[in-house]
């Protein structure tokens, strides 16, 4: 088996069904890669989904099924139950092109025993594709993007084989596992051809409370990532370096989100935020995240 694409999935069942046909519809030969699913106790329709996708599957599919465990957790009983020589990691809210996996394996072919960054392009809906050709829009510097990479299972082998699953809350738990991989040396690629559409629509009113929730979560994780690698290539990541931490800290200060709360609260149900509301709602949660990044760097 050349090639494990591996994802986890909570509580997204209507995604995931496109995203798991999209993983059997690779131009990949079956016998050569495999799918990988865990299933991170996704309280709904979720295991009805996998199986009524299950035979769609061209290629080997395994279904792992676990009490919520959040996603370190849940790779790792992913990477546990993989057989491929490169594993692929992709979220469930990201869409692979038919070529992903044989582009990951053509950048294998050629550059060896290396990380993988294949392109992410952000996109509103799985209903209205653009071309996909990667651009410099939705570049990201991420060495290591669970999004979409690939690494061989004997390289993430030396470093400890596994995500380090005492990040049990959102953010930095891939950044951590590619610190490790950055450590010993290992390279990185980017294949502009291995494509996956990420699913990041616009918020609206109703979720602007998890959206802040989410935000206070990766600022404590954040600090737990720089606990673990006090380096400037993480205070850079996170947002703390003095310039980026004074410029958080002076805005907490003056009181300005607190105005401009009600801006981003004022709309009525599941209507999407408009772009200035949604200009309010990233400043709330950059105000929200230096706040709690502070409290979290006073924790024992």
């Amino acid at each position: 088996m050349r090639l494990t694409i591996q994802l986890c999935t909570f509580k997204r069942p209507a995604l995931l069904a496109r995203v798991l046909e999209a993983c059997f519809s690779q131009t990949l030969a079956p016998d050569a890669y495999e799918v990988v699913l865990v299933n991170d106790g996704s309280p709904d329709e979720t295991p009805e989904v996998i199986e009524r996708m299950r035979p769609l599957a061209r290629c080997r599919f395994e279904v792992i099924h676990q009490p919520n465990s959040g996603l370190a957790k849940g790779r790792n009983a992913g990477i546990a139950r993989s057989s491929g020589e490169r594993i692929a990691f992709i979220d469930d809210d990201v869409l692979p092109t038919p070529v992903f996996a044989a582009e990951h394996l053509r950048s294998d072919d050629r550059d060896g025993d290396v990380i993988v960054r294949g392109a992410v392009i952000n996109v509103e809906s799985f209903d209205f594709l653009p071309p996909p050709i990667w651009s410099l829009k939705n570049y990201s510097g991420n060495y290591f993007w669970t999004s979409n990479v690939s690494v061989r299972r004997s390289r993430l082998d030396r470093v400890g084989g596994r995500f380090d699953d005492s990040f049990s809350e959102y953010g930095w738990e891939d950044i951590e596992l590619g610190m490790r991989l950055r450590e010993i040396g290992t390279q990185a690629v980017f294949n502009r051809l291995a494509v996956a559409f990420h699913h990041k629509p616009r918020p609206a009113g109703t979720n602007l409370g998890g959206m802040l929730r989410q935000v206070r979560a990766q600022a404590r994780t954040a600090v737990q990532l720089e606990r673990k690698h006090p380096h400037w290539r993480v205070q850079l990541a996170i947002g703390d370096t003095p310039p980026q931490r004074a410029l958080g800290e002076a805005f907490h200060k003056s009181g300005l989100a607190q105005r401009i709360a009600p801006l981003a609260g004022a709309i009525d149900g599941d209507r999407r935020l408009n772009a200035l509301q949604l200009a309010a709602a990233q400043l709330l949660a950059t105000d929200a995240y230096y706040d709690e990044l502070a409290k979290a760097k006073l924790a024992p």
